[in-house]
């Protein structure tokens, strides 16, 4: 009897023995894999880092001034009414890489319009080392009474332009820009063809095997519109930490939710609230400047800090900025703008927004391209008095001058126009 307490009380010792064994080697394999982990995360966040410096380099190096010639060597449908245009050089040379969210400037020269006309669209695609540059263009169908030309040169990149056609293009730019090696969670808000520069981001960081977390609240009207979905959904499917809620704000029959999209209406801040965990995150939003302005203001009344809130405009939009970033007001309705060069004085009452909408309706002619701060098309020399912006410009006008597409007056102002 003692015999076999002895074997059992040996045998239990040598399995608590073996269980110790056991759980130090298991502790040892999870802490060398953690560490393992850990590498490979250091590793990926250094090279992704190493990347955009080499970007940046590289457009400092290598950018060009003026309009270089890029040839269409791929044109996809992505959409109803939306095209891709892959670019390469026209003489076989490198591009410079770029930054994702930055955009191209471009100028056209459209048969019947007696000046070229200047746009800028945003890189939809990563930056590599292939030397080849994308823009998604969604057609723009022009009002009656428009007094400039929108929708004229998208309808020429989706009805005319073929793959072989030369485009004049100014290199990379723009500040709104994500950093792939970061590991803040990131929430990217797009709206209709707001997703180009998104989906470069999006790409960028996937590209690094990301293990960042990443949400993105896409808005069409229907599937018809709903451009690069299998894309998407395949970079969905690879990346655990990728969180996509597609919202339809006009489903058609043919519509199936679960399947095509994830929620009726548009993208709102009860939907940002009911999705996310917290306020946690660096928010980029691109779209309508209605849906822009809507959601950046929820999100700071959220608690979002102003930091965390980075906003693209494209086309006309323009997104005021929280009333603790803006500078000085602008004049009261009722001042006066002199157009010196065109000797016309005009009152401005607020209402025509900006200081180039009032000169176009009152039939002062001046130039004019993106009309978000972007191009600098519409500079234009500030003779007396001094502007502001309600929505902060791409780039930054020299002094002296202003940009016309997104200035207001701050009182009586005379412009070398």
């Amino acid at each position: 009897m003692l015999e076999t307490l002895g074997y059992v009380i040996v045998a239990g010792t040598a399995v608590q023995m073996v269980l110790s064994l056991y759980g130090t080697w298991r502790r040892g394999c999870l802490e060398r894999r953690s560490f393992a982990a850990e590498a490979r995360l250091f590793e990926r966040r250094v090279e992704l880092s190493l990347r955009r410096a080499e970007a940046e380099r590289d457009l400092t190096v290598n950018a060009w001034s003026g309009f270089r010639k890029l040839k269409v060597v791929r044109k996809v449908r992505e959409a109803e009414d939306v095209h891709s245009f892959e670019l390469t050089a026209h003489n076989g040379r490198s591009l410079p890489r770029y930054l994702p969210g930055q955009f191209l400037t471009f100028q056209f020269r459209i048969p019947g319009r007696a000046k070229p006309l200047v746009r800028c669209y945003s890189l939809s695609d990563a930056p590599t080392d292939g030397g080849r540059y994308r823009i998604s263009v969604k057609r723009v169908v022009a009002p009656d009474d428009a007094a400039c030309d929108p929708g004229i040169v998208s309808g020429y990149l989706n009805d005319v332009v073929r793959e072989g056609d030369i485009l004049d293009v100014r290199g990379p730019t723009g500040s709104f820009i994500s950093d792939p090696a970061s590991d803040q969670p990131i929430v990217l808000i797009a709206g209709g063809i707001g997703i180009t520069p998104l989906l470069s981001m999006l790409n960028a960081m996937c590209d690094g095997q990301t293990e960042r977390e990443i949400w993105l609240f896409y808005g069409v009207r229907n599937r018809g519109q709903h451009a690069f979905a299998e894309h998407i959904a395949g970079l969905r499917q690879l990346y655990p930490t990728l969180h996509v809620v597609t919202c339809y704000s006009r489903p058609t029959e043919s519509c199936v939710p679960g399947r095509h999209y994830d929620w009726p209406g548009r993208v709102d801040l009860a939907l940002l609230k009911n999705a996310l965990p917290s306020t946690n995150y660096v928010f980029y939003l691109c779209g309508p400047a209605a849906m822009m302005e809507t959601l950046a203001d929820g999100l700071h009344d959220w608690g979002v800090p102003a930091n965390d809130i980075r906003v693209e405009a494209f086309g006309a939009a323009t997104v005021r900025r929280q009333p603790s970033e803006r500078p000085a007001p602008a004049a009261e309705p009722g001042v006066e703008i002199r157009f010196d060069r065109s000797d016309k004085t005009l009152t401005w009452d607020g209402s025509a927004g900006s200081i180039l909408a009032l000169a176009e309706s009152n039939g002062v002619a001046l130039e004019s391209g993106c009309r978000a701060g972007h191009c600098g098309t519409c500079v234009v020399a500030v003779k007396a008095g001094t502007v502001d912006y309600p929505a902060e410009p791409a780039v930054a006008p020299e002094p002296g001058t202003c940009l016309a597409c997104m200035a207001v007056p701050r009182g009586r102002l005379v412009l070398d126009a």
